[in-house]
C-alpha cells in the first residue's frame, strides 16, 4: 500500500514546488516620452533604490518619433521604482556625458531634476502595483 501512496505523495511534492517557482505578478509600465527630436533610439531604464542610475534591473528601447515616443517596459514587479528615459541620439547604447553632465536629452520620473548633482530617488520614485500603468517623462 505504500508504493501506492508513495508516487502520489512525489507528485504533489513536485507540484507544490513548481508553483513555488512561479514568478510574482508583475506590471507593464507605457512611459509616453515627450519632447523627443526624433533621433536614434528612446531608451528607458526602471530602477529599484540600490540600482538607481547604475545597472538598472529593467530596461527598454525603441526607436525614437519625433514628438513623443512610448516604451513599454514589461515584467516589472510591485515596489518602489524610479523611471529614466533618454534619447540616444548617436544609437551608442548609453547615456552621453561629458564632465559628468548629459549631453543628450533625458529626464525622468515626477520630473525629478538635477540640482549640483543627479537627481535623488526619492524625488522621482513611483509605486508600480500589479497592474498595467502610464507614466509620463518630459525630455530635457
Amino acid at each position: 500500500m505504500t508504493k501506492f501512496f508513495a508516487p502520489r505523495a512525489l507528485l504533489s511534492a513536485a507540484a507544490l514546488c513548481c508553483a513555488a517557482l512561479q514568478p510574482a505578478s508583475a506590471a507593464t509600465i507605457e512611459v509616453n516620452v515627450a519632447n523627443v527630436a526624433g533621433k536614434g533610439k528612446v531608451s528607458v531604464a526602471v530602477c529599484d533604490r540600490e540600482h538607481f542610475l547604475k545597472q538598472c534591473a529593467h530596461n527598454a528601447s525603441v526607436p525614437a518619433q519625433a514628438g513623443s515616443t512610448t516604451v513599454t517596459v514589461a515584467d516589472v514587479p510591485a515596489g518602489t521604482w524610479a523611471i529614466l528615459a533618454y534619447e540616444d541620439a548617436n544609437d551608442n547604447g548609453k547615456l552621453d556625458r561629458t564632465l559628468g553632465i548629459p549631453t543628450e536629452n533625458w529626464g525622468m520620473s515626477r520630473d525629478a531634476k538635477a540640482n549640483f548633482g543627479p537627481p535623488k530617488f526619492d524625488n522621482a520614485a513611483i509605486e508600480v502595483k500589479d497592474d498595467k500603468m502610464v507614466v509620463p517623462i518630459k525630455l530635457h
